[in-house]
C-alpha cells in the first residue's frame, strides 16, 4: 500500500510538473514585461528542479512516471493561444498561470489526500510543488 500510494503520487507530481514547465513555455514568448518574463522563468527553473528530484525516486521504484494528459494539454495549449490572440498582453498571460496554478494546487492536495499511505519524502515534493505554484499565483497579481 505505501509503495503503490508512493508510485502514484510520484506519477501525478511528475505529470503536474511537466504540464506546468510546459504552460510556462508555451506564453513565455507572450510577455511584454522583462519582469513578468523573469518570474516564469524562475519558476520553470523551479519547476525543472522539482521533477530531477522527482524523476531520481522514480527511478528507485523502476518506474517510468507520468505524461500529463494529452487531451489536457492540447485543450491547455488550445485556451493558451485563443486567448492571446484575442488579448495579447502580460495581463492575459498572468491570468492564464494564475488559473493554470490554482488547478494545480487543487489536483495536488486532492492527491495528497487520496494517496495518504505515501512516503514522506514524496508527500514533501508534492507540497514543495503547491508552494511553487502558489508562489507563482502571487506574483501574477501584480499583472492581471
Amino acid at each position: 500500500m505505501i509503495e503503490d500510494d508512493t508510485i502514484k503520487l510520484l506519477r501525478v507530481c511528475d505529470s503536474g510538473v511537466k504540464m506546468g514547465i510546459a504552460s510556462i513555455c508555451d506564453v513565455l514568448d507572450d510577455t511584454g514585461s522583462g519582469e513578468l518574463k523573469e518570474i516564469l522563468e524562475k519558476s520553470k527553473r523551479k519547476h525543472e528542479k522539482l521533477d530531477q528530484e522527482i524523476n531520481e525516486i522514480l527511478r528507485e521504484y523502476h518506474d517510468d512516471g507520468k505524461e500529463p494528459n494529452a487531451v489536457a494539454k492540447g485543450m491547455s495549449w488550445m485556451k493558451t493561444n485563443m486567448k492571446l490572440v484575442m488579448d495579447h498582453s502580460d495581463a492575459t498571460v498572468a491570468d492564464l498561470m494564475t488559473d493554470g496554478c490554482n488547478m494545480g494546487i487543487k489536483s495536488l492536495r486532492k492527491y495528497l489526500n487520496q494517496y495518504p499511505a505515501a512516503e514522506n519524502r514524496v508527500k514533501k515534493i508534492a507540497e514543495h510543488l503547491i508552494d511553487i505554484e502558489e508562489e507563482m499565483t502571487e506574483e501574477m497579481q501584480g499583472y492581471l
